[in-house]
């Protein structure tokens, strides 16, 4: 179920955010269910494939998506049980993110353009540093509550939890904002509206697709927003009643709510020198790995 509700609204949470720029602009801002009147569009549109490039050129945004939908389907939503969960899953999910970034990164090298490849050189610079703060993260909540798959995990993760492991849950739902953010191309890491050549990272690697592809990738992309939004949900709506539907409500509730609070900071805050990005990964790695050794201190919560 939990999947099912991330795959239909994921593209809702687009809107969303870009509805809270708009406000903070001052502008009206296109509709809610923009995004899916793109990604419909893009589906009836036609495909141009460059002849310098290969069969890795097309596969990227086929396997990019079905990684993606892969580990969508082992986030859990607050207390609502994921399609797949088993101990160390959140291993699993790392390793899809990545094969998906490895995908995406391999069509940018495969048109032949030096332009995609300064893009997938940055984007691999940053996902290098990215990783290790996902995984402290999770590692960190695991040491809290004593359980090792996301279910489970986030499961038990309500108001006894923050009251007894309180500063290690705020430390990784700070790694997770920082992971969010970077993962998914957003202010203050990175820029999905720029236009500026020089300072292109995730954008410049997909200038080259179209039609359905495109569509693929956006798509794809906005599923991730919702996976890591919906990590983050779980952890600032602690509502654990075990009645599905009021859980599943709680959640939606907290998925718009990171939705809004990125549109804020993207309203609010101007993009971080490229050489600041670094800085920025390392700190949310420690911040992780600080977590844990907190957690393993404290021990596991009743």
């Amino acid at each position: 179920m939990a999947a099912i509700i991330l795959l239909i609204f994921a593209p809702l949470l687009a809107g969303v955010i870009n509805r809270a720029k708009a406000f903070f602009a001052g502008r009206t801002g296109q509709p809610l269910l923009q995004v899916y009147f793109d990604i419909a569009k893009l589906l009836r549109k036609g495909v141009v494939y460059s002849r310098t490039t290969t069969w890795v050129f097309r596969a990227g945004p086929i396997v990019s998506l079905a990684a993606v939908l892969c580990a969508a389907c082992m986030i859990p939503l607050g207390g609502v049980r994921a399609l797949m969960s088993f101990p160390g899953d959140f291993i699993l999910v790392a390793y899809l993110l990545g094969l998906a970034r490895f995908m995406t990164v391999l069509a940018a090298l495969d048109t032949g353009s030096a332009f995609e490849g300064m893009g997938a050189s940055r984007e691999v610079q940053f996902a290098a540093l990215t990783e290790p703060a996902l995984l402290l993260a999770l590692i960190s909540i695991g040491s809290a509550t004593g359980d090792w798959s996301l279910h489970e995990m986030f499961a038990v993760v309500n108001a006894h939890a923050w009251a007894a492991h309180g500063a290690v849950l705020a430390m990784a739902t700070v790694a997770l904002l920082a992971v969010l953010l970077v993962e998914n191309s957003r202010v203050p890491f990175d820029d999905p509206n720029t236009h500026l050549e020089l300072t292109m990272i995730h954008e410049v690697m997909v200038l080259d697709h179209s039609g359905p592809d495109l569509a693929f990738i956006e798509f794809g992309a906005s599923v991730k927003f919702a996976m890591f939004a919906a990590l983050l949900s779980g952890l600032i709506v602690p509502v654990r009643t075990g009645l599905a539907w009021v859980d599943a409500s709680a959640a939606l509730a907290g998925l718009f709510a990171v939705a809004v609070v990125a549109g804020v900071i993207e309203s609010c805050m101007a993009r971080l020198r490229i050489l600041r990005v670094p800085q920025m990964l390392v700190a949310a790695s420690v911040l992780a790995g600080v977590a844990i050794l907190v957690a393993l201190a404290q021990g596991v919560a009743p």
